[in-house]
């Protein structure tokens, strides 16, 4: 039986896995906020169900049946955001964690309803796709991390890393959202940029810049498949 649990256990290892990171307990343990002794038990009980596996370095790694499940869920989690943006305007900041709470509850006939209102494929309100993307597939598209802008040059926000309520609440107040245009006016020593915005004039650190991606004004952007 496939239960919340572990469905939050097998989307936070996909997700992790998108942000680059190697997954092991103490991963898993920052990522969804509980104890190691509940990863183990977890752990323990998907590696019986073949769901995931792990090495002897302490590795995790999803098998194909654990990926199907964490996929789904992930495409249910971008449909509902986009549900809550699109159809009943919330605000884009709000979208991930209201979605966090219903995308257990969503059915598979709802789940296809929304597909067919919403159509497939399409961004989320943070400006990212429906399918995990990592750092060098965005590269690929002529993305880059805002950390790595260069002074005098403007951009497009094209996706923010959305599981941060409190980042994402700061970006909004200083202007830095999916699709909004700003310059970046110059980079101080400890690599705080300062940037022109709807907002005015504005510093941005580096912590928070790393989880930002732009593209040049003048670029277009290919939403390519991923490999």
């Amino acid at each position: 039986m496939i239960t919340v649990s572990k469905e939050d256990y097998l989307k936070a290892i996909l997700e992790a896995e998108g942000e680059g990171q190697m997954v092991i307990s103490a991963t898993l343990a920052h990522w969804l906020q509980v104890s190691p002794p509940a990863v183990t038990m977890a752990l323990r009980r998907l590696k019986r169900d073949g769901l995931v596996r792990v090495d002897k370095k302490g590795s995790v790694a999803l098998t194909a049946a654990g990926r199907r499940i964490a996929r789904q869920l992930t495409l249910r989690h971008h449909l509902i955001e986009r549900m809550l943006s699109e159809i009943f305007g919330m605000e884009w900041y709000k979208v991930h964690d209201e979605a966090e709470r219903l995308e257990h509850a969503v059915s598979p006939d709802f789940e296809a309803k929304l597909l067919a209102k919403l159509g497939p494929g399409g961004v989320c309100p943070h400006g990212n796709m429906s399918e995990l993307e990592g750092a060098e597939s965005r590269k690929r598209r002529g993305l880059v991390p805002l950390a790595q802008a260069e002074p005098g040059t403007s951009y497009i926000v094209s996706g923010i890393y959305e599981r941060d309520r409190r980042l994402l609440e700061f970006l909004e107040g200083r202007g830095i959202r999916p699709g909004a245009g700003f310059q970046v006016k110059g980079r101080n020593y400890d690599e705080t940029l300062t940037l022109t915005t709807d907002v005015g004039t504005i510093a941005l650190g580096n912590a928070a810049a790393e989880k930002v991606w732009v593209v040049p004004r003048e670029k277009t952007v290919r939403r390519a498949p991923l490999p």
